[in-house]
């Protein structure tokens, strides 16, 4: 199994829900996050000073998937997140040695 995490903008998290319930993936956990990085944040004027605001918001994606869907996930939320522009997120995915189900001590992939 693997985790699959997705930081994307925040307008296209309902995008990339639909997305990936056309695959047949439903169960996800969702973060409101702040970060930056190529993008480096922007100012804004608040009551006539103007001020930096270098953590924008980002929305993080939790998925544990079976390794046969891992392509299909990242290349789903790729396309659905992509819009061209400077700070459209990155995807990563790690290893999952161990998934158990706390209501049923389910283990493995029965858990997810």
């Amino acid at each position: 199994m693997k985790k699959v995490e997705a930081i994307i903008k925040p307008f296209k998290l309902d995008d990339v829900r639909e997305a990936l319930a056309e695959i047949g993936i439903t169960g996800m956990t969702v973060t409101e996050v702040k970060g930056f990085g190529r993008q480096k944040g922007h100012t804004e004027l608040y009551r006539g000073a103007e001020y930096m605001v270098d953590f924008l918001p980002k929305m993080k994606i939790d998925l544990i998937v079976n390794d046969e869907d891992v392509d299909r996930v990242i290349e789903s939320i790729a396309n659905t997140a992509k819009s061209g522009k400077i700070g459209d997120g990155k995807i990563f995915v790690s290893d999952v040695s161990r998934v158990v189900r706390i209501r049923t001590g389910e283990e493995g992939t029965d858990a997810v």
